[in-house]
């Protein structure tokens, strides 16, 4: 298919799209920006449409992908409007990482904290942090499900414990 023709598709296909929004926002900005970013997408994409395929299904595909997309991006930055109603972008996600010096040595001194809880407690916990599963964690030590449920709850606790007493002390 020519790029002409599929231009003259899209443009047939515009209310289309447009109704087909209404599945994922109400919104009537949000939802031209998705059959704007789905038609962009489209037309950059136009090379990977195959001949004798279902473009309204294609489009379809790609809107949701655009939604998906835009949503996730939307949950990693949280905003909010002041009183003036300007709107704040908040990067959550961004806002600890390990690359810093202050953030390696509070690192340091996390696990430190952790590694001076009871024993009974310490193996289970750093099993679970490293990805075992509570079953397997109860297969190895040899103890019943929840069991290991319970020494992970009071491992955390007694390590919160800790590091409040700790932030306590520096203050």
């Amino acid at each position: 298919m020519s790029p002409v023709e599929i231009t003259k598709q899209l443009s047939n296909l515009h209310p289309v799209l447009r109704s087909f929004t209404k599945r994922f926002t109400s919104d009537r900005d949000e939802s031209l920006d998705l059959v704007q970013d789905t038609v962009l997408r489209a037309l950059m994409n136009k090379d990977k449409f195959r001949e004798n395929t279902n473009l309204k299904g294609w489009l379809f595909t790609i809107m949701r992908n655009v939604f998906i997309n835009n949503y996730r991006k939307g949950q990693l930055a949280k905003h909010y409007r002041n009183s003036v109603g300007e709107v704040h972008h908040l990067k959550s996600h961004y806002l600890h990482t390990f690359n810093s010096p202050a953030s390696s040595l509070e690192y340091d001194d996390t696990w430190k904290h952790i590694d001076t809880i009871r024993q009974e407690l310490l193996i289970p916990f750093k099993m679970h942090t490293l990805g075992y599963k509570y079953h397997e964690i109860a297969e190895d030590q040899k103890i019943p499900v929840g069991t290991v449920k319970n020494r992970i709850f009071h491992a955390r606790k007694e390590i919160q414990k800790k590091l409040t007493d700790n932030e306590l002390a520096y203050e």
